[in-house]
């Protein structure tokens, strides 16, 4: 009985875990950079997965901070990425998304945090293989939506590029269109008055 009291804590954490992991999109303009940050415990593992979406050459940049605002990690002009930290120090950790390289153009970034110290915290130190794999599964469900999440974007700016590149080709064949009419009439004004011209002589 107490197997299936802890088997059922630590599914009912894995299901919280799921539903509030953070999935945020936000546009970045040019020149300018955009923050967030999570309270951390000494040990706590956050993990921030992020991809850009549409904009210039699809790069941002991007840096982790301790609360003593010291550097941890960071990125320079990476389209998606994956970056794991492990709290040091107690308190309000920085993660910051950079759009300065561009001079005119705004980035559209999604991304996730996710937090599996909680998993552990709400786990004895002892586990049992079933536990093990929940574990492993909810690594692996994280690992998916943030693969899910790719997928969509990726999809998104094609779909955009294809519809774009389909307005283009419509505008040009219309401009043929109205370009062949345009030299057509010339044409037949010129011959007429040619005609006309050739008769009075």
């Amino acid at each position: 009985m107490n197997k299936l009291g802890s088997l059922l804590l630590v599914i009912t954490t894995i299901v919280c875990l799921i539903q509030s992991a953070v999935a945020i999109s936000v546009d970045i303009p040019a020149h300018a950079q955009l923050c967030f940050f999570e309270e951390l415990q000494v040990g706590d593992k956050m993990t921030v997965t992020y991809q850009v979406g549409e904009g210039g050459n699809l790069d941002i940049d991007f840096l982790i901070s301790d609360p003593l605002a010291r550097l941890i990690k960071s990125s320079v002009r990476e389209s998606t990425g994956t970056h794991v930290i492990e709290a040091a120090t107690a308190g309000k950790h920085t993660y910051c998304f950079g759009n300065q390289m561009s001079s005119v153009t705004a980035k559209s970034v999604s991304f996730n945090v996710h937090d599996m110290q909680k998993i552990e915290n709400t786990a004895k130190e002892d586990i049992d293989p079933i536990e093990r794999e929940i574990r492993e599964l909810a690594d692996s469900i994280f690992a998916i939506k943030a693969e899910q999440e790719y997928i969509v974007i990726r999809e998104r700016q094609h779909r955009d590029t294809a519809e774009s590149t389909n307005a283009r080709v419509k505008w040009w064949s219309l401009g043929q269109v109205a370009l062949l009419a345009g030299v057509c009439f010339w044409q037949v004004v010129y011959l007429k008055r040619f005609f006309e011209v050739k008769r009075v002589v």
